[in-house]
């Protein structure tokens, strides 16, 4: 399975959109620091996924959430 997914910083309430094949060892790599982007807003919560057969549709709605800011504030307001 491959997802879309957000995380939530608790340091400073900041969104982090992401995409992977592995959700579960993606969130333990955000959550032990190792990715660069969120390493300085630990600790990280997750709070929305969306499951894709392909990684190439987890990664197009990726780019749709972080390019258009009607599907990400449409997003956000729904999940908060």
């Amino acid at each position: 399975m491959n997802y879309f997914y957000i995380l939530r910083s608790r340091k400073d309430g900041s969104l982090y959109h992401g995409s992977t094949t592995n959700l579960k060892i993606r969130f333990a790599e955000h959550s032990r620091g190792s990715v660069q982007t969120t390493k300085f807003r630990l600790p990280v919560e997750l709070i929305y996924y969306e499951a894709y057969a392909t990684i190439d549709l987890a990664r197009t709605r990726e780019r749709q959430v972080k390019q258009s800011g009607s599907i990400r504030q449409a997003l956000h307001k729904r999940i908060q």
